[in-house]
């Protein structure tokens, strides 16, 4: 678990990381999104010990990392995907990483085998592209198998079948009942991984909720109906509360009542209908909803 409280940070007159609390619960993947500037990479590297808060905490199973006995048993974490030595192999940068903790090689060949980087473990990480130096980065926070993973950005310069694997790779470890914490810019890859989300801007928390109730608060899901009658359906649907536009001829969008409210209304009025479809909002329109006044780069 990872447990958050009052985290700031400040650089000068500047506030990075504006009193932060939420936690990181184990057996579900956590999503951490945020606009550019938002103070997530601060975040994740106060966790990690790499930058001191100014004042706040953040801890890892009730103790801050510097005070972990042995940190990297306990939480893996990619931050920098450049962080291995660009002249050292991908199987040496994992060995040195294992004999530092005393791990033995036979694990640093079964992690170079669940990332996928059997066949290029010998060349220098220095020519990695930008997808197989995640593979390396995820090789490295897998390494001794910890409880507690943090992840930014892993799925960057993945292709689509690298990105299918880290998505089940971070859902199963989860459900091994691991904590999962993950920063993305890639709002429809987090709505297949995640199940919740803390999202902050300008350094502030915005939300800690499950992605079905961040998508719910950003805004209200509409019915689409078709029907050759809309014109009488229309006037049958309005009300207070309830909002019905129409987009193109014989097509309704209703808000404000539910699919089944529609469908039920239309049946006792006689009202044929050839479509009747819940339109809910994606997460990106969610996102970008809510997170419209925390913009820093527009």
């Amino acid at each position: 678990m990872i447990e958050v409280r009052e985290l700031t940070k400040r650089y000068g007159d500047k506030v990075a990381v504006d009193g932060l609390t939420f936690t990181v619960r184990p057996g579900i993947v956590t999503g951490f999104l945020g606009p550019n500037g938002a103070g997530k990479s601060t975040t994740m590297r106060m966790m990690l010990g790499l930058d001191r808060p100014t004042s706040g905490s953040a801890t890892v199973n009730g103790r801050r990392y510097a005070d972990l006995a042995a940190p990297i048993r306990q939480v893996g974490a990619l931050i920098d995907v450049k962080a291995a030595h660009a002249g050292r192999s991908a199987y040496h940068h994992l060995a040195a990483l294992a004999a530092t903790v005393g791990l033995p090689r036979a694990r640093v060949e079964e992690v170079i085998d669940i990332v996928g980087l059997r066949e290029v473990a010998r060349k220098r990480a220095g020519v990695f592209s930008l997808g197989m130096g995640q593979r390396l980065g995820i090789a490295s926070a897998l390494l001794a198998d910890p409880e507690v993973l943090i992840l930014d950005e892993p799925v960057n310069g993945l292709d689509p079948e690298g990105i299918l694997w880290i998505r089940r790779l971070m859902q199963g470890l989860a459900a091994e009942g691991r904590t999962v914490f993950v920063s993305s810019h890639l709002m429809s890859e987090m709505a297949l991984t995640a199940e919740h989300l803390v999202v902050v801007g300008r350094g502030r928390l915005i939300a800690d909720v499950s992605v079905t109730e961040f998508i719910e608060q950003a805004a209200r899901t509409v019915v689409r109906v078709r029907s050759p009658r809309a014109a009488d359906l229309h006037g049958l649907l309005s009300g207070p509360g309830v909002t019905v536009s129409s987009t193109t001829r014989g097509t309704l969008e209703v808000a404000g009542i539910d699919a089944e409210a529609v469908g039920d209304r239309a049946a006792a009025a006689g009202i044929a209908l050839h479509e009747l479809t819940v339109q809910r909002p994606s997460l990106e329109e969610a996102f970008m909803e809510l997170t419209k006044d925390a913009v820093e780069y527009r």
